[in-house]
C-alpha cells in the first residue's frame, strides 16, 4: 500500500524518497545508458564533488523524483499541468522543501530549452534522448520566454541543476548510494519546517 502524500510528515518524508531510490533506481532512463537512480545520483555526486552549495546538490539529486509520482499514493496532478514530471516532481517536493529546491525541479526542463536559446555551444553538449526530448517540449525558447524566465530569482541555480543533469549520464562513473545525501537532504527540510512554521 502506497502512502497517500498526505500522510507524509517533515520527519518522514526522507526515508520515503530514499525507498524509492531503493525500489525504483534501477528504471530505465529515457535511453539513455544509466539508470533512474544512477542519473540523479551522478548530478548529484558530481554537484557535491565540486564544492556546490547545498541547494545544487539536493536540486540535482531530486530534480527527476516527478517520474516517481505513482509512488506518492493518491497523488494526483491537475489538468492544467498535463503531468509533466517537472510539475509532478515539484508539486510533491514543495510541502517539504525550500522554494529554491522546488524551482531547481520545476523548471529543469525549461532550462534546456532556455540554454539552447542563449548558448549555442550548449546544444552540442546533449544526448541524443535529450535532443528528442527537447522537441517534444517545444524546442529552444523563444525571445520572449527568455526574457520571462531570465525573471526567475533562481535562475543561476536553476540552470546549475541542468548542467547537472546533463553530466549525470556516465555509465561507469560509481556514487555513493541516496543514503550518504540523506542527512544533507533532511537539512533542508528542516529548514523550509522552520520558516513556515
Amino acid at each position: 500500500m502506497k502512502p497517500d502524500i498526505n500522510s507524509l510528515s517533515p520527519e518522514t518524508i526522507v526515508e520515503f524518497i530514499g525507498s524509492i531510490f531503493d525500489r525504483r533506481g534501477s528504471d530505465e532512463y529515457l535511453g539513455e545508458p544509466v539508470n533512474m537512480g544512477q542519473h540523479m545520483l551522478q548530478g548529484a555526486t558530481i554537484a557535491e564533488q565540486n564544492g556546490q552549495p547545498e541547494e545544487i546538490i539536493v536540486g540535482a539529486l531530486l530534480h527527476d523524483i516527478g517520474h516517481f509520482t505513482g509512488e506518492f499514493g493518491t497523488f494526483t496532478m491537475d489538468d492544467t499541468e498535463d503531468r509533466h514530471h517537472e510539475d509532478a516532481g515539484a508539486k510533491v517536493l514543495e510541502r517539504f522543501f525550500p522554494g529554491i529546491i522546488t524551482d531547481c525541479v520545476r523548471f529543469h526542463v525549461a532550462a534546456k530549452r532556455y540554454l539552447c536559446a542563449t548558448r549555442p555551444e550548449y546544444f552540442r553538449r546533449l544526448s541524443e534522448a535529450s535532443i528528442h526530448s527537447l522537441v517534444l517540449q517545444g524546442g529552444p525558447m523563444s525571445i520572449e520566454e527568455v526574457a520571462e524566465f531570465e525573471q526567475n530569482p533562481n535562475l543561476d541555480q536553476i540552470v546549475a541543476v541542468r548542467y547537472l543533469d546533463d553530466a549525470g549520464k556516465r555509465p561507469e562513473m560509481e556514487t555513493p548510494d541516496f543514503w550518504h545525501f540523506a542527512p544533507l537532504i533532511q537539512r533542508m527540510v528542516d529548514r523550509h519546517t522552520e520558516i513556515q512554521s
